[in-house]
């Protein structure tokens, strides 16, 4: 028996397997609502005292003062001291990467002038202050510092706030204070959940507010990010993680399998789809799956994830196999394929795409050089991978001359006229020599 479904799309139809494959939204109980709703207003009201109050009672630690809640620069020197040289040379190897790959991306200001002589164009400025969330407790996340930091740092934020869960004892992780340190952190706070988001969304008396929240958090933090977006920009609300892999019958079994599996391990929500016109290769892959299972670390997680969301499709074809991945836009779509090139122009809904056998999903996860943090559950058919585009905005220029705004006013009274708006029509032609008096 295979570890997971398996799927025929000829059969089935596209609709039903789509159906099949899209899970439903998380069900959000009242009292988790509830919940954030309380401490968002608290930390409102009650500022240092209300993080105090929360962080002892969801987190276990007893601070003392709203300053027990900094976290120190010397912290983040100390951490990055104490690191193994693997584990820095890793982290500044991926934070390097990370670097570059934004700084290639980084939207610069322009202009254009017209054929009367006026300018028009955008000035392109970094945001003043962005808080960062960092997941904590049972598993530390360095990546997801480097994948948020460095692409703020070089858009040109001047202040990169960090937060993250501590521990009963007030502890931060100390390969997360490290990344931190490396990846350009210019404060940092042991808080976590939706107490740290209205903290930085409305901030207190210690911690002052940001501009824009990014980074991924449990259902309190995306519950929290939602609830305050308009005090506050935020970069995505982020669901479950999940992989589609097209693959055709040249594709290895085990490294399609191998792929599935590691985002599986993620936990049991993780979705791991493969997408192949080839029979022989779905049944290998399912055999390779059952193996590998068996020696994974976090094989009760996986096999959970494979058996609720996972799934083995069988296309006729690979431009189907991708027509359907295309309906699912997942956060991840790995192109496994003799020919890859050809099919990615077919590709048009995915948070990141894989290309070739020698591109396995993890890569992105941790080194490749553009942000892990992308949309899912399908929102990747509107929205984006977060970006060195998440940490600058955008301010038209317009500067007209004489002639331009001569040869504008007969279509300005016009639309002013249909709008039924006179001041706006008299603000151009007092300015002109056809002035209505």
């Amino acid at each position: 028996m295979s570890v997971t479904r398996v799927l025929d799309l000829a059969a089935a139809g596209v609709a039903a397997v789509v159906a099949a494959l899209e899970r439903p939204p998380a069900a959000v109980a009242p009292e988790q609502r509830r919940t954030v709703e309380e401490i968002l207003r608290n930390v409102r009201e009650r500022g240092d005292d209300a993080l105090i109050a929360a962080t002892a009672r969801y987190d276990g630690f007893q601070a003392r003062s709203a300053s027990d809640l900094a976290i120190a620069p010397g912290e983040m020197e100390a951490a990055e001291r104490a690191l193994a040289p693997e584990v820095r040379a890793a982290l500044a190897y991926a934070a390097e990467r990370i670097e570059r790959y934004h700084a290639a991306a980084l939207p610069k200001s322009w202009r254009i002038t017209d054929e009367h002589g006026s300018v028009l164009g955008q000035e392109v400025r970094p945001l003043d202050r962005v808080g960062v969330y960092v997941p904590g407790g049972r598993a530390a996340y360095p990546s997801t510092v480097l994948m948020t930091v460095v692409p703020a740092r070089v858009a040109g934020v001047s202040e990169i706030v960090l937060v993250s869960p501590p521990g009963r004892d007030g502890a931060v992780d100390t390969t997360v204070l490290a990344a931190a340190r490396i990846a350009g952190v210019t404060e940092g706070y042991r808080l976590g959940g939706a107490q740290a988001v209205a903290a930085l969304a409305f901030g207190t008396a210690t911690i002052r507010r940001v501009d824009k929240i990014v980074g991924p958090g449990n259902i309190y933090v995306a519950l929290a990010k939602s609830r305050v977006f308009g005090d506050v920009g935020i970069d995505m609300v982020a669901g479950p993680s999940e992989v589609v892999v097209v693959a055709d019958g040249a594709a290895d079994p085990e490294w399609v399998a191998a792929d599935l599996l590691a985002q599986a391990e993620h936990d049991t929500m993780a979705r791991a789809v493969l997408v192949t016109d080839s029979d022989a290769l779905l049944r290998a892959v399912a055999a390779a799956l059952e193996r590998r299972l068996a020696s994974l670390p976090r094989r009760e997680i996986a096999a959970e994830a494979l058996r609720l969301h996972g799934a083995l499709v069988l296309a006729p074809g690979l431009d189907e196999a991708v027509d359907l991945a295309n309906r699912l836009a997942p956060e991840h779509l790995e192109l496994l394929v003799a020919a890859p090139q050809a099919l990615l122009p077919r590709v048009r809904h995915a948070g990141a795409v894989f290309v070739g056998g020698r591109t396995p999903e993890v890569v992105g996860d941790y080194v490749a050089g553009p942000s892990h943090v992308l949309p899912t559950a399908g929102t990747a058919r509107f929205s984006s991978p977060l970006g060195v585009e998440d940490f600058v905005k955008r301010s038209s220029v317009i500067e007209y001359s004489s002639a331009g705004l001569a040869a504008a006013l007969p279509h300005l009274r016009t639309l002013a006229e249909v709008e039924g708006l006179g001041g706006h029509r008299a603000a151009a032609e007092v300015r002109t020599r056809g002035e209505t008096r």
